[in-house]
């Protein structure tokens, strides 16, 4: 007797479906049947052959097949004593379907570390300390011990002088937001920067404070952080050192107090002065909310922060800066006062911090793309969203990481695609928060040529996926959650983001009335730039009538792909991981 789904039709009969069972797919049936000689057990030196020929694990051993072996018995049989340290075909069947065992990503870490910081793309947050919305939104430091526990590495806090100017507040400036003590928000840091990661926290300030209020603040952060603290001997340094040397310590990036004296333009002491500002926000709030990962091009950056900061100090009463905040100041940090071409081109013997608003890096995109790859060759440049972006939408990421930009800085409560995509490119290299940059985006030519984004590429190579199967939702769901008067009819849809050349979209045929449907689709994406591909995958349910539901997603690396059939675990719409929802897929570059 199969187990059964029942709905109510039109208050008056049932409609009765079976819950069919999940079974393999005849792929891995067959995989199963020709290294087992069809027999009907799979011993470890069988798996390891599968292991090695369909899987692409050249390194595993004999020791790694019997692992598996002995965990998957353990979940399976742990109520019966089993002799034969084998796999039967269901064995087989569950081993490929746990992302935990068979999953598409490597779990450790295994880029090159060593390298200096600006070879590396970076887990970078914006405004780090919100909890909602830019402009009346809490500030705590819960959001920032989120952003550490997933990962991130950029942390940024905006600092300014509470009512009595005698402590400092972390808050959005000019705005609503309520304010948190800085101290709060340094000793989260401290307590979970390596919980995810040992890797180094950059912490960016955004700083408007006098230098008696930046002395304070030079001795909340050596009593808070105490060795875990990196700052240079010298005053600025010639080139950044490797996350390897940096391991378990906490780096300040910021303009030097000098910079700020030597601002002409003078912000109000006030951070929640200049209403026009909000008023201007609000009035762009109506037209932004609801259009999440919108994606215009506005010339004006006038509505934008000044994201390093700057004097809010009446310059009559402003005393050069306290000297041990600014030794404390590891990575020097500035913007394009200038000009973009000027400050892109412009060579030094010492290394930098440049920030570019989504807009300016639109514009360096367009107009000086290779200056732009060069720069960041061995200085860091720093994006983050335009300042209209009032409810933390998020911009797409990929124009910065094709032009080098190693912190494309993101509202981590924006959910939406763009921070899927986020979250795909920093599951890499073990979800350690560090990516380490392909090497064309690194390198120079005989003719100090650099990697141009704008030049179309010959394909490279073709990533081929399956779709088999997807099986979880009837755990993580009540029956009419998707329908109310029948089970779900589920389809997947692929896309490639990347380089222009490199994007591509596909989907399955839907199924209809299946909690465990079975597509067994095959889709080719031939790949330019494969080192900076995505995958996003996304499960969706049919609606006739109304929206499409949402059924999961992910998003995974190309770079990183595991050949083979591998189970792929989905999240929801927050990145928070499914219990029980994934697919059974094979990746494949031909």
């Amino acid at each position: 007797m199969g187990s059964y789904n029942y709905y109510r039709m039109f208050g008056c009969f049932n409609r009765k479906f079976k819950i069919r069972e999940t079974e393999p797919p005849p792929e891995v049936r067959e995989a199963f049947s020709r290294y087992t000689g069809r027999g009907t057990h799979m011993n470890a030196d069988q798996l390891l052959r599968f292991l090695v020929e369909v899987q692409g694990e050249e390194c595993a051993t004999v020791k790694d097949a019997e692992q598996i072996i002995q965990q998957v018995v353990n979940r399976r049989h742990h109520l019966i004593r089993r002799l034969n340290h084998s796999l039967e075909l269901e064995d087989f069947f569950y081993f490929l379907f746990q992302d935990d065992l068979n999953g598409p990503i490597k779990s450790q870490v295994h880029h090159d570390m060593s390298a200096p910081l600006q070879h590396y793309f970076i887990y970078t947050g914006h405004n780090s300390y919100l909890t909602g919305n830019q402009l009346s939104s809490d500030c705590s430091e819960i959001p920032i011990v989120k952003a550490l526990e997933r990962g991130v590495r950029g942390i940024e806090l905006d600092l300014w002088p509470n009512s009595a100017k005698d402590n400092i507040h972390v808050l959005h400036g000019r705005t609503l937001t309520t304010p948190v003590p800085l101290l709060k928000c340094l000793k989260a840091i401290r307590d979970h920067a390596f919980v995810k990661s040992p890797y180094p926290v950059i912490i960016t300030l955004e700083d408007h404070l006098s230098p008696d209020l930046q002395a304070k603040v030079a001795e909340m952060v050596t009593q808070t952080f105490g060795e875990m603290l990196y700052y240079p001997q010298s005053e600025c340094l010639e080139e950044f050192p490797s996350p390897e040397r940096l391991k378990n310590r906490i780096i300040l990036s910021t303009k030097p107090p000098k910079e700020y004296l030597e601002s002409k333009h003078q912000r109000d002491t006030s951070p929640v002065g200049k209403d026009s500002f909000r008023e201007d926000a609000m009035k762009k709030e109506k037209s932004d909310f609801g259009t999440e990962d919108q994606d215009t091009d506005e010339r004006s950056d006038s509505d934008q922060d000044d994201e390093d900061g700057d004097t809010s100090v009446d310059q009559q009463s402003y005393q050069p800066g306290a000297p041990q905040y600014k030794s404390l100041i590891a990575v020097h940090a500035g913007k394009a006062k200038h000009g973009l071409k000027r400050a892109l081109r412009e060579g030094s013997n010492k290394v930098s911090r440049l920030s570019l608003s989504e807009q300016e890096l639109e514009r360096a995109a367009e107009n000086y793309g290779t200056d732009l790859v060069r720069f960041t060759q061995k200085n860091i440049a720093r994006v983050y969203p335009k300042g209209t972006r009032v409810t933390s939408t998020n911009f797409k990421p990929m124009t910065g990481w094709m032009h080098g930009a190693q912190m494309v800085a993101f509202n981590m409560q924006g959910y939406g695609k763009s921070l899927w995509m986020m979250h795909g490119m920093f599951r890499s290299n073990g979800s350690c928060g560090y990516v380490r940059k392909p090497r064309f985006l690194m390198e120079k030519g005989p003719h100090n040529e650099v990697f141009d984004p704008k030049v179309k590429l010959p394909v490279k190579k073709t990533l081929q996926v399956r779709v088999y199967m997807g099986d979880g939702w009837r755990l993580d769901f009540s029956h009419t959650h998707f329908d109310a008067y029948s089970p779900p009819d589920f389809y997947t849809k692929l896309y490639i983001v990347g380089v222009p050349a490199d994007a591509r979209k596909k989907k399955t045929r839907i199924i209809e009335d299946d909690w465990c449907p079975i597509w067994d689709e095959e889709f080719n994406f031939p790949l330019t730039v494969p080192e900076l591909a995505l995958l996003r995958i996304e499960v969706r349910e049919y609606d006739m009538s109304e929206k499409d539901d949402f059924g999961g997603q992910t998003c995974l690396p190309v770079s990183e792909l595991r050949p083979g059939i591998r189970s792929v675990a989905l999240y929801d719409k927050k990145g928070q991981k499914m219990k029980s929802v994934k697919l059974l897929m094979r990746f494949q570059f031909v």
